[in-house]
């Protein structure tokens, strides 16, 4: 293989348009992906002239050393744009690179096939020919095997040319030679870089509780005695039934007392009220201590253990803000906004005012604050803690965050960041180009078929290099208007689609229970919010009574657990039918094809006919054989499959989870 080394911005063989490619800050923002994972990596590829070129997606480790390459393939004829998937094959920093190059082998083809057949330079085409092929042989021997019989042919003078060429161009001989094509005039395009994270940066069931409602008991007198991190334990087996690998917890450190919120936000609490737990830091410290009312640092360290031999592991709320009562409040005043009266400014986002919580100023002592920030992730870390969901990230800097996940990075690499982040889309992206590895979405608020379309599309295949998606169907801030009915099939449908769009997807705790009231018509808060005070569930008085959707959740948990298809986010492909309230997507992954069709209707059955796009599922056969992975049903579908969905019936049906056999 001839090469020459680029010495500028422009290839010999020009490539352009590289994607995935994202810049941000100056520099080259690394490809999100996990070990095993693989990617589309694409460009647009041109030359002077009519003669072939080629190109291949060349994949560097950390050292600069190559280790491995693939042949790009022409999206369309004459389109310009070349694509090849790559697969990434452990943890850690790579690039990739194009090389494009002279293809005279893709050349002769197709110029000899034009020539021969016109009867000009027939034999001097047949002579190029064996030429390459000889060519070929010199550097593969084991082509030897396949070529011999054309070699002989081509330079056999008793043979008609077009004789020749029909011999030496079998669609065998052609798919090896754009397989392992003769490379001339090669150049490196630029290298870019990728990162294989922790397989929990992008797959991972999520379940948010409360310990201090975990265990809580109602006393005679009406008040509430606290669960602890013991009596939470008792828990963790229900969370991990139900399929959860993920367990996170509001934050955990001592709450402050001034200005203390009470139940539904009352700005008059009674002294039993136990605060809001990001009202962080007391008398018994801040960042880096437990609530006493939830027990003991031994205590949590016992859960967390309690926890991994669930196979579940915990993830904190990393909340950078404080109470007026947090030791950095009188240690570091200069982390805070002074207003023009010599009070510290709290947080407010008019009309809402937040007295109880103190933001921290980054422009005052920047790496005060950065070391602070280091030294309590490095404390949990220590405590065998691996995830953080942060919250409220888009009212920090983001080159703040930059330096954070840089330093944490480096220091413990299996360490997992997800951003709280509901605001613009720029500032969410910006986070994941900053660093974390996933994010909480606007999935909440796309409920039509359109929208959820558009939106998944988006998170897939449009922004899935540098922004993970985190399919969360409610959480303590928000009851989404579609939920507050409490109809049973609603949650059934979000969890589907939720659990099934995305390798990643979370549930506050009460979601199984339907918890659905609203603080007031037109906003998406729930009254009695656990924010500001410790709920007690009966749990098992709702699984006695059927009343949860434990049971449905645990299915779909299994079925992502069994299914890699389901663990992979840029495989989702969406297709057509008629009825808007019915959507039908699909993901495959190697031999594991995954068919989901939804009725997004919670209150009728609803039919259609799903048009299957058979070149997207990779099927050749017009009928195939398919099992529902809900309830084991077998069915025989086709490229045109009716399908009918009736949630209102007591077994009800929202969707088909539809695994093909191949």
């Amino acid at each position: 293989m001839q090469e020459t080394q680029r010495d500028n911005s422009i290839n010999r063989i020009p490539v352009a348009d590289v994607s995935p490619v994202t810049l941000f800050g100056g520099e080259f923002v690394p490809v999100k992906v996990i070990p095993g994972e693989t990617f589309p990596v694409s460009a647009t590829i041109f030359r002077e002239g009519h003669d072939s070129l080629g190109a291949d997606v060349v994949l560097f480790d950390s050292q600069g050393k190559e280790i491995s390459r693939v042949v790009m393939h022409e999206i369309w004829h004459g389109g310009d744009r070349y694509t090849a998937d790559i697969t990434i094959p452990a943890r850690g920093d790579f690039t990739f690179s194009i090389e494009s190059y002279d293809n005279p082998l893709a050349t002769w083809f197709h110029d000899a096939q034009i020539k021969i057949g016109s009867d000009i330079d027939s034999e001097l085409m047949c002579l190029v020919g064996a030429q390459l092929f000889e060519e070929i042989l010199d550097r593969d021997s084991a082509a030897k095997a396949l070529l011999k019989a054309p070699l002989a042919a081509l330079k056999d003078k008793k043979l008609a040319p077009l004789n020749k060429f029909g011999i030496a161009s079998t669609d065998v001989i052609r798919s090896y030679c754009a397989s392992n094509p003769i490379r001339r005039l090669s150049s490196l395009s630029e290298k870019y870089p990728i990162r294989a994270d922790h397989q929990r940066a992008l797959v991972g069931s999520w379940y948010e509780f409360f310990p201090r409602s975990e265990g809580a008991v109602l006393n005679a007198d009406g008040t509430v005695t606290s669960g602890t991190f013991k009596s939470a334990i008792n828990r963790i087996p229900a969370v991990a039934a139900m399929g959860f690998d993920i367990l996170y917890l509001p934050p955990i450190h001592p709450i402050g007392q001034s200005h203390r919120k009470g139940r539904n936000n009352s700005l008059t609490p009674t002294p039993s009220d136990p605060g809001v737990p990001w009202a962080i830091g007391g008398a018994e410290g801040g960042h880096t201590e437990i609530n006493p009312a939830l027990g003991t640092m031994k205590d949590f360290e016992e859960f967390v253990s309690a926890a991994k031999k669930q196979k579940i592991e915990v993830a904190l709320d990393f909340a950078l803000q404080v109470s007026p009562d947090h030791p950095w409040v009188r240690e570091h005043p200069e982390f805070f906004t002074h207003r023009l009266d010599g009070t510290i400014a709290y947080a407010e986002n008019p009309p809402k005012k937040y007295q109880d919580i103190y933001p921290i100023n980054f422009d005052n002592d920047y790496a005060g604050i950065l070391n602070e920030s280091l030294s309590v992730l490095r404390f949990w870390i220590s405590k065998g803690v691996s995830i953080f969901r942060v919250d409220n990230p888009h009212t920090k800097p983001v080159h703040f965050w930059a330096d954070v996940m840089n330093t944490i990075r480096l220091e413990s690499p299996d360490v997992i960041f997800l951003a709280e982040a509901f605001t613009k889309a720029p500032m969410m992206h910006a986070l994941g180009k900053a660093g974390f590895h996933q994010s909480y979405t606007y999935f909440t608020w796309r409920t039509s078929k359109q929208e959820l379309i558009e939106y998944s599309n988006e998170v897939a295949h449009q922004t899935s290099a540098f922004f993970r998606p985190n399919f969360w169907v409610n959480t303590p801030d928000i009851l989404p208007f579609h939920l507050q009915s409490g109809n049973p099939a609603i949650f059934a449908i979000r969890a589907a689609l939720a659990a099934t769009l995305t390798p990643s997807w979370g549930m506050y705790a009460g979601y199984e229970l339907y918890e659905h009231r609203k603080f007031k018509d037109g906003g998406e808060e729930y009254l009695d919010s656990e924010k500001y005070e410790i709920k007690i569930r009966d749990w098992a008085g709702a699984e006695k009574k059927k009343l949860t959707l434990a049971p449905f959740i645990t299915v779909l948990n299994r079925i992502r657990r069994e299914n890699i298809a389901l663990q992979r986010l840029r495989n989702l492909q969406f297709h057509h039918c008629e009825n808007e309230q019915i959507l039908a997507y699909s993901k495959r992954e190697g031999d594991n094809l995954i068919l989901m069709v939804v009725n997004l209707d919670p209150n009728f059955a609803q039919e259609t006919t799903v048009h299957w796009d058979m070149n997207k599922l990779g099927i050749a056969k017009d009928n195939f054989e398919v099992t529902d992975l809900i309830d084991s049903a077998k069915y025989q579908w086709s490229p045109h499959t009716y399908i009918r969905l009736d949630p209102t019936r007591l077994s009800g049906k929202v969707i088909h989870i539809a695994k093909v056999k191949l």
